[in-house]
């Protein structure tokens, strides 16, 4: 087995996150009016024009151009809503799960946040260079057992000197950051650019999983988290699964944990329910995985979800980190 490892963030003005920010945005809208909302809202945006395509059923009525005015800008706009199919309504009525699905839940001991060091390396540098540079960007982390052997950097309106400053600046004050004496840097390799989000790329909702779940070493089971309700369980169950295995590393005292959870279309209980405490699978016990009992159990039905597309959906000590 390889022991190189690589994970990498996104900034909030990527093109891909603007979409999920927008997809939340409206989907918190919807929920600060009427909590039981179905929602599952995508958001297309790029060169002058964001699509809203979805379905939505609702007692609110929501105006969703301030709300793309604010995350992207002015900008062209065209929004097709509808209400939610009578086909699925009828599953989600009785508190069936709204699809099929797997939902994956990791935790592990390597960093405070539970995740895996790579993944929350790539983050933390992201996270410091955007407050230098708040614009569409890119990180990029290689550790080799552990230690960073090479960094990628790559940020709109960043001169090079700048933006190379900075990172050796991150690497030399991150205490989780433990770096080769050489580690190499690759600042804007295809040069600096000045033309970033929606003016030189398209977005998509959901089109960042991997950056949304674990990293590339954790396995996800598919499904977008941005612009869906609760009642889908490719939402509310991998939140459950994180809180799963993350209560089962504490209670264990272990190094990783893996948590798998599985769901039928208008069927309420899962399908299947294992946790894998480090290499040993165990039946999960004691915790209601019902789509209704994940809601109940993790405040599920209030406006929060905007701030969930911008540096992951876990590590962050929300109802499902804890």
């Amino acid at each position: 087995m390889s022991n190189y490892k690589s994970a990498e963030s996104v900034s909030p003005k990527h093109p891909d996150k603007l979409c999920d920010q927008v997809s939340d945005a409206i989907l918190d809208a919807y929920l600060a009016v009427d909590p039981k909302s179905r929602v599952a809202v995508e958001t297309m945006g790029g060169h002058g024009k964001v699509w809203i395509v979805g379905e939505v059923t609702s007692t609110a009525e929501i105006d969703v151009a301030p709300i793309v005015k604010r995350i992207c800008g002015d900008i062209e706009l065209e929004v097709r809503l509808v209400h939610q199919s009578p086909e699925i309504s009828q599953g989600v009525d009785t508190g069936g799960a709204g699809d099929q699905g797997i939902m994956v839940g990791y935790a592990c001991n390597q960093t405070p946040q539970l995740l895996p060091l790579e993944t929350v390396l790539s983050r933390l540098l992201n996270q410091h260079l955007y407050k230098l540079f708040p614009f569409d960007g890119k990180t990029q982390v290689t550790l080799k057992d552990g230690i960073i052997q090479s960094v990628v950097s790559s940020f709109q309106n960043a001169p090079n000197s700048e933006l190379e400053a900075a990172v050796k600046d991150w690497l030399a004050t991150e205490p989780l950051a433990k770096s080769e004496a050489d580690v190499k840097l690759h600042i804007n390799p295809a040069g600096e650019w000045n033309q970033g989000g929606f003016d030189a790329d398209t977005g998509l909702t959901g089109r960042k999983l991997v950056v949304d779940n674990y990293g590339p070493s954790i396995p996800i089971g598919g499904g977008c988290f941005s612009g869906k309700d609760p009642s889908k369980v490719d939402r509310s169950a991998a939140y459950m699964a994180r809180r799963i295995a993350v209560d089962y590393l504490k209670k264990k005292n272990a190094k990783e944990v893996f948590c798998y959870l599985a769901y039928a279309i208008g069927y309420a209980e899962p399908l299947e329910a294992t946790v894998i405490i480090d290499g040993v699978p165990e039946v999960i016990e004691g915790y209601d995985l019902t789509p209704n009992g994940i809601i109940k159990f993790l405040d599920l039905r209030k406006p929060q979800y905007e701030e969930t597309a911008q540096y992951g959906h876990f590590g962050h000590a929300r109802a499902w980190d804890n």
